[in-house]
């Protein structure tokens, strides 16, 4: 059973910076895409971002594109949201999500809360 395990949420103002980790056990995390996910209240949860297997490909949300990035480090099986300039709008539980077979998302782990003051 695959466990993820997200930290480095908070409180920020707007403008300001975070970076999430999501370390993740019980699986073979090297062969995963992995993925960031968010969702603010009342609203669906939405795609962030993602990073293949071997950290060569990465995919962004409009919303965020230029200002976040996510990176893994397979050796600590860890992958990353760098998050810069944020915003208001950024404000939601992000989660991180591991893609075993590359057609679904079968992992998720707790969340972790960003909330970013104006």
């Amino acid at each position: 059973q695959v466990q993820l395990v997200e930290s480095g949420g908070g409180l920020v103002q707007a403008g300001g910076s975070l970076r999430l980790s999501c370390a993740a056990s019980g699986g073979t995390f090297n062969t995963y895409t992995m993925g960031w996910f968010r969702q603010a209240p009342g609203k669906e949860r939405e795609f962030v971002a993602r990073i293949a297997w071997s950290g060569r490909f990465t995919q962004y949300a409009d919303s965020v594109k230029g200002r976040f990035t996510i990176s893994r480090d397979n050796t600590k099986n860890t992958v990353y949201l760098q998050m810069n300039s944020l915003k208001p709008e950024d404000t939601a539980v992000y989660y991180c999500a591991a893609n075993p077979t590359g057609e679904q998302y079968a992992y998720w782990g707790q969340g972790t809360q960003i909330t970013v003051s104006s």
